[in-house]
């Protein structure tokens, strides 16, 4: 019930486009009764069918362009920005559409169109700048607002719930505050301790209790420095991170916030990769494990013999891991250890010339061909081509106790290779997953194809100059 709240307004904006664009069908079909046979010409479903498939195709388009993406008061030109630049490419595809039927000239064919283009980018953009504005008349009268709670009991928590209160279009229903320092609110600034939810170390309880939706960090600035602790306490990807930036922070352009009324927001690790990103990853993992498997095929039974008659044991190594959202599932590699190499020792990081690994598993470890059966993972969606390396339960446990945000590394799928796999040295100890855990975060912050596609080439020269470990 709460997820299915928090995407309120995404469920409910698409459903009113869906008929907003088959009304648009309807309504160019009367006007142009002859002309939207060129539109879907080879699908023989009937009127309303045809009209339910065009409608299904302008939705793709919108959700590849993010058009629903953080639809919550969001500004109404730049939705309307968002529309445009959904119905141009729209546009374009039924340009290229409708040019291959030959029917009639191209002329008229673009001029149908871009008429018809123009008549459901009319509609929707309408649509959106109605809601934006119903919604906003809501929030300026207190209703429909998220659930909020501010980190902190100084001055600075004060100061943005005054504004939170006076200015609702941000959106925030401030329900209480919660103490850092375990200390009670100094009565000079003005916060009750009524007004106090909890603890810092109590915000998990108090987050789903609450069923809270922003979290707003406004610590002092003497408190700065202990601004990772505090972001680690509300790792959640339901939870919509913002903090209140210091001065120097925004005169010297080091943080990008979002300036609404005079209160300046930094959103705390923004979702980077668009819809069409995630979902072009998504379908290039899955062409590239399938052409891997099949020319990989003849090395697989090479391999499978080699590894079952140099050593005891079966030829694929399954071990549980963690993937994305903390669930876990079964990695597949090709044994590259002696059978029950942990039997006396309980799980342990393996090592450079690790004593455990046989004579072929030395050359598949440095070849990397021990991960090609990882490609079935890949395509059961467990992994992605390109992600933070996947970690046994027992050390995601340890490195969460130890290391500050390793949980953000669980918001993606994890992968065969990562950036920190060709930026940082092969190791193990906890400051190699210290530092190794920088790199993922960067790729976390920063994820993108173009990203991908960078540590891929380096993943091929990796191999291609036997650097592998």
């Amino acid at each position: 019930m709460f997820k299915l709240k928090r995407y309120r307004e995404v469920i409910f904006t698409s459903i009113l486009d869906f008929m907003i664009i088959l009304a648009g069908w309807f309504l160019f079909h009367i006007n142009y009764p002859d002309s939207m046979s060129i539109l879907i010409r080879y699908v023989d479903i009937g009127f309303f069918g045809q009209g339910m498939v065009i409608s299904m195709y302008w939705l793709v388009i919108f959700v590849v362009m993010g058009a629903y993406k953080k639809l919550y008061l969001v500004s109404r030109l730049d939705e309307f920005l968002n529309v445009l630049k959904a119905s141009i490419l729209g546009v374009l595809i039924l340009f290229f559409i409708t040019e291959q039927t030959g029917e009639i000239s191209i002329e008229d064919q673009r001029s149908i169109v871009s008429l018809y283009g123009a008549t459901i980018f009319g509609l929707l953009a309408l649509n959106r700048f109605i809601i934006r504005t119903i919604q906003r008349y809501f929030a300026q009268h207190g209703k429909g607002l998220h659930r909020a709670i501010i980190i902190g009991t100084g001055h600075a928590a004060k100061m943005a719930y005054d504004d939170l209160k006076r200015n609702k279009t941000l959106g925030m229903e401030v329900l209480g505050f919660i103490q850092f320092n375990g200390k009670a609110p100094d009565s000079s600034v003005g916060i009750k301790e009524s007004e106090v939810l909890g603890s810092l170390d109590q915000i998990g309880r108090i987050m789903n209790e609450w069923q809270i939706q922003e979290v707003l960090v406004a610590l002092e600035p003497e408190s700065k420095q202990d601004l990772v602790d505090v972001i680690s306490e509300v790792d959640s990807p339901d939870i919509s991170l913002k903090l209140l930036p210091d001065f120097y922070q925004m005169v010297s352009g080091l943080s990008k916030t979002n300036q609404i009324f005079g209160l300046p927001l930094i959103e705390v690790s923004p979702e980077p990769m668009p819809f069409w990103e995630k979902t072009t990853k998504r379908l290039f993992d899955i062409l590239v494990s399938l052409i891997a498997l099949v020319i990989t095929l003849p090395i697989i039974l090479v391999v499978s013999i080699a590894v079952k008659f140099t050593s005891k044991g079966g030829i694929i190594f399954r071990q549980v891991r963690v993937g994305m959202n903390g669930k876990t599932f079964t990695i597949l590699k090709f044994r590259t250890m002696y059978e029950n190499a942990e039997e006396n020792t309980g799980p342990v990081w393996a090592e450079e010339n690790d004593p455990r690994v046989t004579k072929v598993g030395y050359w598949l470890r440095k070849l990397r061909i021990d991960e090609i059966p990882q490609f079935i993972n890949v395509l059961k969606g467990d992994m992605s081509l390109v992600g933070p390396r996947p970690e046994r339960p027992h050390f995601v446990k340890q490195f969460t106790e130890q290391i500050p945000l390793y949980t953000r590394r669980l918001r993606v799928r994890p992968g065969i290779t990562g950036w920190a796999q060709v930026k940082w040295k092969y190791g193990g100890s906890l400051d190699t997953v210290r530092e190794k855990t920088k790199y993922d975060l960067f790729y976390i912050e920063n994820a993108s194809l173009k990203m991908d596609a960078k540590i891929l080439i380096n993943t091929i020269l990796t191999i291609i100059k036997g650097q592998g470990q």
